[in-house]
């Protein structure tokens, strides 16, 4: 997979977190203008968990290859 695909499959996947959480709590048919700051963070933290645990697994895949990755994960 390029760099280019992965970062796709990210996105993808981030925006399905995302529409999970905002399933969870009923209100996928609401407008994101409704959602308060505590929501908002709430969404964000899914997406956000979503990407370590896909970059996790990219290193794991390719260590070699995700120096950056690795940097970023761990700070």
């Amino acid at each position: 997979m390029t760099d280019d695909d992965w970062q796709a499959q990210v996105t993808r996947e981030a925006a399905k977190a995302i529409g999970q959480w905002l399933e969870g709590r009923g209100r996928l048919h609401q407008p994101i203008a409704v959602l308060t700051l505590p929501e908002l963070e709430a969404m964000a933290a899914n997406a956000i968990a979503r990407f370590v645990v896909l970059a996790s697994e990219r290193i794991r895949d390719r260590p070699d290859d995700n120096r950056d990755l690795t940097r970023l994960l761990l700070g």
